[in-house]
C-alpha cells in the first residue's frame, strides 16, 4: 500500500467501530454542523457502510447524447476503501441500479449511497452490496436521470459532500465527515464512545437510569477536547 492507502485504511478502520450518532455527537462537539444527511435510508444488506467518498453529480437529461452509463466513471476511479454517494437524483427514478451494484462488487467498492430512488433492491441483497438511498424506484433512469459529472462536489440537502470525504452509514442514518477534519472527529467520537460504554456498564451493574443518565450524560458534549487522550 502506498501511504495515502496507508492513511485511508486506518481511518476507514477507526470508522468502521463508530456509528453515526457518534460521529454526529462528534461533529456537535466540534462545532461542525450540517453534516447529517436526513432522508436518506439503508435499503439493503445490514452492515456498517464506512469509506471514502466518490462523488457522481446527477441532473436531468439535456438532449445530449451520453457515451457512458451513470455511475460508472466513479465504479472505474474507485478503490477498496471507497464508497460512491450520487446527488442531485430523483425519488421516482432509480439513480443505481443492479447491474451497477454488480459491476461495483467486482471493482470492491463498500457500498453506494444515492439521494434519490434506487432500482433492483433485492439483487444488491443478494449480492451482499450496501445501497443507501431515499427510496426503491423501478422506473429506469434512461431519458429521466443522466450523470452531469464525476468527482465535484455534490449537495444532498444541506449536506455538501466532497470527492475524499468519509462517510459513515447504518441503520440510523448517513452521516458525512469532512476530510479536513476527520483526525478530531474520529478522536472525539472515540471517547464519546467510551464515555458510553462506561455508562452501560453501570447499568449492567445495577445502577438506576436516572443516576447513570444524569447530569454527566447531558454534558457529555462540554469539554471534549479530541486533540488530546485524556480529559483535563
Amino acid at each position: 500500500m502506498t501511504t495515502e492507502e496507508d492513511a485511508a485504511a486506518k481511518l476507514v478502520a477507526q470508522l468502521g467501530q463508530l456509528d453515526t450518532c457518534a460521529i454526529s455527537d462528534a461533529l456537535d462537539s466540534l462545532g461542525l454542523l450540517d453534516f447529517v444527511v436526513d432522508g436518506v435510508e439503508r435499503l439493503s444488506t445490514d452492515r456498517r457502510l464506512v469509506g471514502r467518498v466518490i462523488t457522481v453529480q446527477l441532473g436531468s437529461p439535456d438532449g445530449t447524447p451520453s457515451d457512458r452509463h451513470l455511475g460508472t466513471t466513479a465504479i472505474d476511479a474507485a478503490d477498496e476503501f471507497s464508497v460512491i454517494i450520487l446527488g442531485g437524483g430523483r425519488d421516482d427514478a432509480g439513480g443505481w441500479g443492479g447491474l451497477l451494484s454488480r459491476a461495483a462488487v467486482c471493482r470492491g467498492v463498500r457500498g453506494v449511497i444515492v439521494d434519490g430512488g434506487v432500482r433492483d433492491v433485492d439483487e444488491a441483497e443478494q449480492i451482499g452490496f450496501a445501497v443507501f438511498g431515499r427510496r426503491g424506484a423501478p422506473r429506469t433512469a434512461r431519458g429521466r436521470v443522466k450523470e452531469l459529472s464525476t468527482g465535484d462536489p455534490v449537495s444532498i440537502g444541506p449536506v455538501l459532500v466532497r470527492t475524499g470525504d468519509y462517510v459513515v452509514a447504518d441503520g440510523t442514518g448517513v452521516v458525512v465527515v469532512p476530510c479536513e477534519h476527520i483526525d478530531a472527529v474520529v478522536s472525539a467520537a472515540e471517547r464519546l464512545t467510551a464515555r458510553e460504554t462506561l455508562i452501560i456498564a453501570e447499568l449492567e451493574r445495577g445502577v438506576s437510569a436516572s443516576a447513570a443518565l444524569g447530569a454527566n450524560y447531558e454534558d457529555m458534549l462540554d469539554g471534549l477536547d479530541p486533540t488530546t487522550n485524556s480529559e483535563d
